[in-house]
C-alpha cells in the first residue's frame, strides 16, 4: 500500500494517476518539433499540472531542432528545462512536486530538478546515458521507471 503524503496524494491509486500523466506527458512531446526525439514533461503538485514542457528551441526562434547533418542544435531546450523555467516565471512552486517526463533526465536536467525542489521523477524510456538518473539517486529523489509500452521515434 502507497502511503498518502504530499509526493503521493492518490494513496492506493498512485501508480494509476502515475501512468495517466506519463500518458499526458507524452501525448504533451507531440508539440515537439524536434525530428531525432520529441520528449514532453508534466510537473504536478497537490494534484494539479503546474507546468508542462517539451524539447524545442528557445521563445522566438524558429522551431528547427536539428542542422543540415541531423545533429541537434545546442540551444535546443529539453522538456524539463522548459517545464522548470515555466512554472519559475509563474505564481507556483515545484517544492515537493512531482517531475512526469517520457524519457530519463539528462545530467544538466537533473542538476535543474534538484534545484528546483522536485522530489519525485516518474519516467518511461531510458536514455543510454544514465548519469542524471544517479545524480537524482544521489540527491535523494524518489525516481520511478515506468514502462507504458511505447517507443518513440530515436535515431
Amino acid at each position: 500500500m502507497i502511503k498518502k503524503d504530499a509526493i503521493h496524494p492518490y494513496g492506493e491509486k498512485q501508480e494509476q494517476f502515475d501512468r495517466r500523466y506519463l500518458r499526458m506527458a507524452s501525448i504533451w512531446s507531440e508539440n515537439s518539433y524536434c525530428e531525432r526525439r520529441k520528449v514532453g514533461a508534466l510537473i504536478v503538485k497537490d494534484k494539479m499540472i503546474i507546468s508542462d514542457g517539451y524539447n524545442g528551441t528557445p521563445a522566438g526562434f524558429e522551431n528547427i531542432c536539428e542542422d543540415e547533418n541531423n545533429v541537434t542544435k545546442p540551444y535546443v531546450l529539453h522538456a524539463e528545462a522548459n517545464a522548470i523555467t515555466k512554472v519559475a516565471r509563474s505564481n507556483n512552486s515545484s517544492e515537493n512536486a512531482t517531475l512526469y517526463i517520457t524519457d530519463s533526465p539528462c545530467m544538466e536536467c537533473a542538476k535543474l530538478i534538484i534545484q528546483s525542489g522536485i522530489r519525485r521523477v516518474v519516467y518511461s524510456n531510458q536514455y543510454r546515458n544514465i548519469d542524471g538518473i544517479e545524480l537524482l539517486k544521489r540527491a535523494g529523489i524518489e525516481l520511478l521507471y515506468i514502462d507504458l509500452g511505447e517507443r518513440k521515434n530515436e535515431i
